[in-house]
């Protein structure tokens, strides 16, 4: 044997793993595509202040004060004053369903406490379920609101005392006023740890029966593609199952998390979350041959998802293109569903819409999943 080293042999098995690489296109489209999509992410997508938050004005009066000090907080950037609801009811609706992010209520003898210089106040309601969302935008109330209420009063420049004792705000988190991020983080992680472990077991599904050759003899099997299907995907759900169980009973037990909705409502919208996971899995497996290539394009779907959903970075403060993308993703629509019933105690009527957008996944993935089905190996 020649042990010297051989340009020729070097060259032969070079020139057979790019050949081995050009084959392999999910693995060559993976090393490629992974890098751009987490540069367009990080780059674009993710802001940890966000802005254009949505809001609502609940206005008791329409004073020239009252209209100065809105504009400016539109102005601010941080407010979106896109809904003006009728009345306190109206409003409470709005913010147990996350429509908005802040409620703005300016009492109906605002004007009238500003000429008589007597303390006027202003409510504002945040949604603080989660707290980095709205942290920039409290912040800024009280600059931009004093000088709009100076400008309306026609003053010129004021000492930083004046300024800041003209008006006064009183803010009001809601669903967790201390601020504790565990609220938050623990709920999402339900969704994110069933995102991980159930796309990735049923992705594997079938290529493991590729790979160990036992193909051949289920296909030989007088069993339809759906009852194939199910056969693979049901002891998944079960192993879900136990899943959910352990990580809300760590939620309330180790951490504290309120549970304030009913039971029936958060179990059912988890049932519906993981039925659709098994069955993204299944539909990664009818596409990729090994499961090194399910793998990959279950990491391929895990980091937009993970991203683009609102668990790690605020939502609202994604761009217009980014925030459009994450309504794609399951996690997005369960992530709003889960928060909601835990922290706010919303019903089937707060949380109904992001509960169908759920449903919708799963014929979806399984009509996708059945089309894709290969009866032969071929």
């Amino acid at each position: 044997m020649n042990a010297a080293l051989s340009a020729g042999r070097l060259g032969a098995i070079l020139a057979k793993e790019f050949v081995q690489m050009r084959r392999d296109r999910i693995t060559f489209a993976m090393m490629l595509v992974v890098p751009i999509v987490q540069l367009l992410l990080f780059g674009f997508a993710i802001n940890n202040d966000p802005k254009g938050l949505p809001a609502a004005i609940l206005a008791l009066g329409q004073d020239r004060y009252t209209r100065a000090v809105v504009s400016a907080l539109e102005v601010s950037g941080y407010y979106r004053f896109e809904r003006r609801p009728e009345s306190a009811a109206e409003a409470e609706s709005l913010m147990a369903r996350g429509a908005i992010s802040f409620l703005v209520t300016i009492p109906s003898d605002f004007g009238t406490r500003v000429e008589r210089a007597d303390a006027p106040r202003i409510l504002v309601e945040a949604d603080a379920t989660d707290p980095a969302a709205s942290s920039g935008a409290v912040a800024s109330l009280q600059t931009v609101a004093n000088r709009a209420l100076l400008r309306a009063q026609g003053l010129q420049a004021a000492t930083k005392e004046q300024d800041e004792g003209s008006l006064s705000f009183v803010v009001h988190r809601r669903y967790n006023p201390e601020g504790i991020t565990q609220y938050n983080i623990v709920p999402g992680l339900l969704g994110v740890i069933l995102q991980m472990t159930m796309v990735m077991m049923t992705a594997m599904a079938l290529t493991r029966e590729i790979e160990r050759g036992t193909m051949e003899n289920l296909l030989a099997m007088p069993a339809t593609a759906s009852e194939i299907m199910l056969g693979k995907v049901l002891p998944y759900l079960a192993v879900g199952c136990v899943q959910v169980a352990v990580v809300l009973s760590a939620a309330k037990l180790l951490f504290g998390v309120p549970f304030l909705g009913g039971l029936a409502l958060l179990l059912g919208s988890v049932l519906i979350f993981v039925l659709a996971l098994v069955l993204l899995g299944y539909t990664i497996s009818t596409v990729a041959r090994t499961q090194l290539q399910a793998m990959q394009l279950t990491f391929f779907f895990f980091l937009p998802s993970l991203l683009l959903s609102g668990f790690m970075f605020p939502f609202a403060g994604m761009p217009g293109w980014a925030q459009s993308l994450g309504e794609l993703f399951p996690l997005t629509h369960f992530l709003r569903v889960i928060r909601a019933i835990m922290l706010k105690g919303a019903g089937l009527d707060d949380v109904g819409r992001e509960v169908f957008y759920l449903a919708v996944f799963v014929p979806a993935y399984a009509g996708l999943a059945l089309m894709r089905f290969r009866s032969t190996l071929d």
